[in-house]
């Protein structure tokens, strides 16, 4: 099922030039890894302090893009510098669902937002991606499968928090953030069906 993550190489090759420069300046991808994490819950913190406020909305595309040319900077020093570790490999999972937490979380408290379905948005995105990891323990690769991966969602809650520095929060936004709770159980199951049918196809 297409992702947005389907475009991360080729994000990666315009960075891998600055991905270059930050190994020979000694930047480690663990570093980069907890930058990216620091940086979302600035954000999150911000946002619980001034739930709704139009100058937190506005930056978060760009706290998200930002995100999102961090990891995959980490990524590029993990792999293709020689800086890969177990150590990395926890970081880049906890701060992930870390990060998604402290970004969306403070929705629930935008007055007209439904708290009770932005919390199980974020909820599904953690097990999503938990169940992603899952995949790797029953024989099968760590799986990515959409229709609401990492990159959709930032997708999706920095789309919302544009819309809603345009427009007050009302049935409209209901009816995305329930969307989101569907999509969000859909990759869940996706996710699993699929390292379930790549497990299968490696035994026959």
């Amino acid at each position: 099922m297409p992702t947005i993550y389907d475009l991360k190489p080729k994000f990666q090759a315009l960075l891998r030039p600055l991905c270059s420069k930050l190994a020979t300046a000694g930047v480690t991808a663990n570093q980069v890894t907890v930058i990216a994490c620091g940086l979302s819950l600035a954000h999150g913190a911000a946002h619980l302090m001034n739930p709704g406020a139009k100058w937190v909305l506005i930056l978060l595309p760009v706290i998200l893009f930002v995100r999102m040319a961090l990891n995959a900077i980490d990524g590029i020093l993990a792999r293709e510098f020689g800086q890969a570790s177990k150590l990395g490999a926890i970081l880049n999972e906890l701060t992930d669902v870390i990060s998604d937490a402290a970004l969306y979380l403070p929705f629930a408290f935008i007055p007209g937002l439904p708290a009770p379905l932005v919390v199980v948005a974020v909820f599904f995105g953690v097990i999503a991606e938990m169940t992603g990891v899952i995949g790797v323990q029953v024989g099968a690769s760590r799986r990515y499968d959409g229709p609401f991966g990492k990159s959709d969602r930032a997708f999706f809650f920095g789309a919302l928090a544009v819309l809603l520095v345009m427009f007050d929060a009302g049935l409209w936004s209901t009816v995305l953030i329930a969307f989101a709770c569907t999509l969000g159980a859909a990759t869940i199951v996706n996710r699993s069906k699929m390292a379930l049918k790549e497990v299968d196809h490696a035994n026959t």
